[in-house]
């Protein structure tokens, strides 16, 4: 009797410090908890998640880093979930999520913008490229009650003197609350750049260390991936200031 008691208690604190310990992984930015942030976990499920674990302290949401938005930012892209208009490559959903860096808690009806070049290292709209006009790969939507923001399009190509990224900007209310940019792992792109058609532009350079601009932060702008069949879906908590 005692030991199903104590089995029970057990399990039932297992399934809060898991529950617990996912909301930390994506508020701490990082993709498993190591012993601190679970000792720190374990302390924050008698206090629960949320705003009340960020008032004791024990779980904290990180800023996400700025970053430069490049020189293809282009105002005024299409408030749509699927951004790819044909353009071939690996497929790639993206759920971004924002929350409020104060407290952790979600933050819903932000506007998230993202913009990418394809599978040859091309952007759409600007006229360095000779694409003025064009769409592809550019992209607006809202966040839902979760905070959370889907978008699908494909895994992006690469051009010289840049890692493989995604631009990003966050706002609210019309405010920039957040310009940042994504990066991916360069042991995945090594295995999605062996496909077509990004195998017809070989030795892509520079890798994610050689990149300035990775390394102002890189680390914590890294999605997380995991495969689903042919694709890829890729996620990250984006924490902001509302102010």
């Amino acid at each position: 009797m005692d030991e199903a008691k104590n089995g029970n208690r057990s399990l039932t604190r297992r399934r809060a410090l898991l529950e617990l310990g996912g909301f930390a992984a994506g508020a701490l930015g990082v993709g498993t908890l190591g012993a601190k942030e679970l000792l720190e976990a374990e302390e924050a499920a008698a206090a629960g998640s949320g705003p009340a674990a960020v008032a004791s302290g024990l779980v904290t949401c990180v800023l996400a880093p700025e970053m430069t938005e490049g020189p293809y930012y282009v105002e005024g892209d299409k408030v749509r979930r699927n951004i790819t208009e044909g353009k071939s490559g690996v497929p790639l959903t993206l759920r971004l999520t924002v929350v409020d860096v104060s407290s952790c808690k979600p933050i819903k009806g932000a506007a998230v913008d993202i913009w990418h070049c394809d599978a040859g290292g091309t952007y759409s709209g600007t006229s360095q490229q000779s694409t003025d006009g064009l769409t592809f790969l550019r992209g607006i939507q809202r966040t839902d009650k979760q905070g959370l923001a889907i978008f699908k399009t494909i895994y992006p190509g690469w051009y010289p003197g840049r890692a493989v990224h995604i631009h990003l900007k966050a706002y609210l209310g019309g405010t920039t609350v957040h310009t940042g940019q994504l990066f991916f792992p360069d042991k995945l792109t090594d295995v999605v750049y062996k496909r077509a058609p990004y195998n017809r532009r070989p030795n892509r350079d520079p890798r994610n260390a050689a990149d300035s601009i990775y390394r102002n932060g890189g680390v914590r702008s890294t999605l997380k991936l995991v495969r689903s069949g042919n694709a890829y879906i890729g996620r990250i908590t984006m924490g902001v200031a509302r102010s």
